[in-house]
């Protein structure tokens, strides 16, 4: 099979990434490279992720890239943009993407309506994935194979986010506030819709309609005063958050999906935080409990932004190949790294 064309959209902190492994893989020539930030457009990819030049100049002219033909475009754009997806997709490019299209309204209603009438113009995919939502679910719907029947299913994420330097993040979070009102606990509900969706993808691939899906969000103070050099947080403020979309059918507890993220430990709740990152449960017959940890030393700053961008790269083969429309877990099955 012929090297698979490939445009990246965006080089943010996952573009990056993404871009670094498209150069680096045999089974994909980087073609395009699409430059959301006018000071990029006209500079070579390689440059752009501190690499040497490799003849790709970076552009935000939309209809240049389509005319190039590329079998795929890597999306991981910060906001999406609706209507680049749709002139891709209509055009017959199939797109992996990193975005969950939240500032669209998510994939549903209109957006997915205008989703699925661009795949049916360009006979064209579109798969959303990541980290979380995205491989996770699928290695936690994949942990239920080996079960005779399945009775709930859980993922837990537990994250040190204090290498996360956006103080405008954790301030819409509720991080650094004496209280949570209404408006932060409905901020950090829209924050974490992704794992809303994380949630119905696992209940899709497993065949359970949900009656319900609720959130819940609970803070901790810190023990005392605690600069983290980006932001300052003080004593009694809150430094950890946990949140849980709860999915329910038949009144019982079905999926649940949830976080705990925190700027520090010493909190006055003295809550205490898995090591691994993730944590993913079955009760059924047999019950699972499965802790996956990330052990990266050569990854500067704690990077975490390859985990999201991987995944989407990886699957690239997978979404060229599939049927037109929006894909989920059972359309792409397994995805892989090659041996290097």
């Amino acid at each position: 099979m012929a090297n698979l064309r490939v445009v990246q959209w965006t080089t943010g902190r996952v573009g990056t990434k993404a871009l670094e492994t498209l150069l680096d893989r045999d089974e994909f020539e980087l073609v395009g490279l699409y430059a959301h930030s006018p000071e990029k457009a006209g500079i070579d990819a390689g440059v752009l992720c501190g690499r040497p030049d490799c003849g790709v100049i970076a552009t935000s002219d939309v209809d240049a890239l389509i005319s190039l033909r590329p079998d795929a475009v890597v999306y991981t754009a910060f906001m999406a943009d609706l209507d680049h997806v749709e002139r891709l997709l209509s055009a017959g490019v199939n797109v992996v993407s990193t975005n969950l299209f939240l500032n669209c309204g998510g994939m549903a209603g209109e957006t997915r309506e205008r989703v699925e009438a661009a795949c049916a113009r360009g006979k064209s995919s579109i798969y959303i994935t990541g980290v979380n939502p995205g491989w996770v679910n699928s290695v936690a719907a994949a942990l239920t194979a080996v079960c005779r029947r399945v009775h709930s299913v859980t993922i837990a994420e537990s994250t040190d986010v204090s290498n996360y330097a956006s103080k405008e993040t954790w301030d819409a979070m509720g991080m650094g506030r004496m209280e949570a009102d209404e408006s932060v606990v409905a901020i950090a509900q829209g924050a974490m819709v992704s794992f809303r969706d994380a949630a119905l993808r696992v209940a899709e691939a497993l065949g359970l309609v949900l009656d319900d899906l609720a959130f819940e969000i609970d803070f901790a103070r810190v023990a005392e005063d605690t600069d983290l050099g980006f932001m300052a947080l003080p004593k009694g403020s809150h430094g950890a958050l946990r949140s849980a979309w709860v999915g329910t059918s038949g009144g019982t507890e079905r999926i649940r999906v949830s976080v705990a993220w925190y700027l520090t430990d010493r909190l006055v709740e003295n809550w205490t935080f898995d090591k691994e990152h993730y944590r993913l449960g079955v009760k059924g017959d047999p019950d699972i409990d499965c802790r996956i940890e990330f052990i990266a030393p050569a990854w500067q700053d704690s990077d975490w932004s390859v985990l999201t961008a991987l995944p989407a790269v990886n699957a690239v083969t997978k979404v060229v190949a599939a049927r037109p429309g929006i894909l989920g877990l059972d359309d792409i099955g397994l995805i892989t790294t090659p041996f290097a």
